[in-house]
């Protein structure tokens, strides 16, 4: 299993969220501190979750990271986080 589809699998399970993308980034970061060939290096995960609603910033990331764990976040070079409570509209 990739790191996308853990992460997926851990965030489904964690806040039920009623949007999740997680987009491998890494390509664009190829010659640059942390690429990996074959890429799982740098991610992008824009999540709406109403378990984050009450959160602020700094929580709602400190929440992500737990939910991913330390073994799978230390698989990572980067992480980029577009995360909130759930879509008004």
């Amino acid at each position: 299993m990739g790191l996308a589809a853990e992460m997926e699998e851990k965030l489904r399970a964690a806040f039920a969220p009623e949007l999740l993308e997680i987009e491998d980034e890494s390509e664009r970061h190829r010659g640059h501190a942390g690429y990996r060939e074959g890429g799982e290096s740098h991610f992008r995960v824009r999540m709406r979750a109403a378990a984050l609603a009450d959160l602020g910033r700094v929580e709602r990331h400190r929440a992500i990271h737990q939910a991913l764990g330390p073994a799978l976040i230390g698989r990572l070079h980067a992480l980029a986080l577009d995360v909130d409570g759930p879509s008004v509209g």
